[in-house]
């Protein structure tokens, strides 16, 4: 059964894992990047501290925790533990897999971190602010993120889906954790407010920057 569902893993790979175009070598490398989007973070910072003042400490310090908690349980714990050879270090696979700039990141690869790490903060995040379109673009942010490691070849998509179901759990369990410990945060949602939209601006406005960096580096 493992075997099976590795050769799909690797089916899916080869499939999802192309030959495109710079451009876009240009947009997932840049996209994969942490520090890419810190303007991003400190967006949803600034949302937090304006929408519960006094109080945003609980929550700023829940989503710190949720991308600590995710990338431990990530890289800290499953991939020494389940060893599992990343794409582009895997033999077998060894001229199939199209990498960007030479870019192989590191030996193991179960489960990817940047999955983990953005669905803990798209999930969290989304409950924290209770707003659709908010929702929408972060879980938009989190899939690109995840698929970007897909598209530069080192991580399998079943990599990618076991990063993302750790900071799911991480996620949920972090907010009912702070539903139980500071039920006053929760007692009011101002799902229309339009400083939620923020975050959303700085997502499109990093996006913009992204193409305009792969077309004169890339």
């Amino acid at each position: 059964m493992i075997e099976i569902l590795d050769n799909l893993d690797k089916q899916w790979l080869l499939a999802l894992n192309n030959d495109y175009s710079v451009f876009w070598d240009g947009i997932m490398f840049a996209f994969s990047e942490k520090i890419t989007w810190i303007p991003l973070y400190i967006s949803m910072i600034y949302v937090i501290y304006r929408r519960w003042k006094k109080e945003s400490w609980w929550l700023i310090l829940a989503l710190i925790l949720s991308v600590v908690f995710a990338d431990q349980i990530a890289s800290g714990i499953l991939k020494d533990w389940v060893a599992r050879l990343r794409p582009s270090h895997d033999p077998s696979l060894a001229g199939q897999v199209v990498l960007v700039n030479g870019y192989k990141s590191g030996l193991y690869g179960f489960v990817s971190s940047h999955a983990a790490n953005s669905f803990a903060l798209a999930l969290l995040s989304s409950l924290f602010f209770r707003n659709r379109i908010f929702t929408v673009f972060i879980f938009l942010w989190a899939f690109i993120n995840a698929y970007s490691r897909i598209y530069l070849g080192v991580h399998y998509p079943g990599d990618v889906l076991g990063g993302a179901l750790v900071g799911v759990f991480v996620a949920v369990v972090l907010f009912l954790l702070l539903k139980k410990i500071r039920p006053p945060l929760f007692a009011e949602y101002r799902t229309g407010e339009i400083k939620y939209m923020i975050p959303v601006w700085i997502f499109l406005v990093t996006c913009v920057g992204l193409i305009g960096y792969s077309v004169w580096f890339f």
